[in-house]
């Protein structure tokens, strides 16, 4: 049997085949603007990839942004694609599909790849932050997904860090490089890739703006572990391609244990070994996980 995979994004839908543990048929077409079109784009791709499959597909796993109730199949919060919120999400898809069709947020998917094939596959518990414009993250405990009662279990972006402000504005790439942008007076703003760059050149203002994220974000994955203390800590998202990212944030990290007295607590951080297909491999993990439930 085949699961057909799927990530929604701001921008795009990605797609892919899951069958014998490796994703096939890969493929992405324009969010649309609409529901209604989604829906259409949604069955045109099931029906283009049952004609090629090799074997049945089974059930359609999806990764989404937003807060949601996997058991009600609707999607809380608020994200770029405001109109999947609020609605029958899984109903009205299994009723269009035909398939049983599983849902889960984006973050808890990444996490959920690292937790089932990745970076932390050989753990009974980990915690995965995954750093974009905001910072998500995941809680496998056990190898379940820890969600909470209010489905915000994994939502480290809201965690206070420093000076009254969230780990989301202080950690992410994307604030770094508003915040220099501000301070210099740039008209034209730059990417957070552009500002580790600037860094690299030894711009002082760049090079202060990196290294306040690299404490914010050692520190949230202290306050995460001493919470939680997991065998793992994945570390995803388009900052976690820089090679030079994981000796700063665990060398931040040892001076926090040092001054808070805490060395005894082993923390093993990682990175995230899928990047562009980690919300496709985390739906088919979530696919399985909601299975055993059954």
């Amino acid at each position: 049997m085949s699961i057909l995979a799927i990530d929604i994004g701001g921008t795009s839908i990605k797609y892919a085949l899951w069958a014998a543990e490796a994703l096939t048929e890969k493929g992405s077409f324009v969010t649309p603007v609409t529901w209604e079109q989604m829906k259409m784009d949604l069955k045109a791709t099931l029906h283009n990839l049952t004609s090629c499959s090799q074997t049945p597909i089974e059930a359609v796993s999806i990764s989404v942004p937003g807060a949601v109730d996997s058991d009600q199949g609707i999607i809380g919060g608020y994200s770029a694609i405001p109109y999947i919120h609020k609605i029958h999400f899984v109903a009205e898809l299994e009723e269009l599909l035909e398939k049983p069709v599983f849902v889960e947020n984006d973050a808890n998917c990444a996490g959920l790849a690292e937790a089932f094939y990745g970076a932390a596959k050989d753990a009974k518990s980990s915690v995965s932050f995954i750093i974009g414009s905001g910072i998500g993250g995941a809680v496998v405990l056990e190898r379940k997904l820890v969600k909470g009662h209010n489905l915000f279990g994994g939502e480290f972006g809201y965690m206070l860090a420093e000076n009254g402000q969230t780990l989301s504005e202080l950690a992410s790439p994307v604030h770094a490089a508003k915040r220099y942008c501000e301070q210099k007076g740039l008209v034209s703003g730059i990417t957070g890739r552009e500002l580790f760059d600037i860094a690299d050149t030894g711009d002082q203002l760049a090079q202060q703006e990196v290294q306040q994220l690299f404490r914010a974000l050692a520190i949230g994955i202290y306050n995460v572990c001493l919470v939680i203390d997991p065998e793992v800590v994945c570390i995803g998202g388009g900052i976690s391609m820089r090679k030079d990212l994981l000796a700063p944030v665990k060398a931040q990290l040892c001076l926090l244990q040092q001054h808070h007295h805490s060395e005894d607590q082993r923390i093993t951080v990682k990175i995230c070994q899928f990047q562009q297909d980690a919300n496709l491999i985390g739906a088919v993990a979530n696919y399985h996980l909601r299975k055993e439930q059954v």
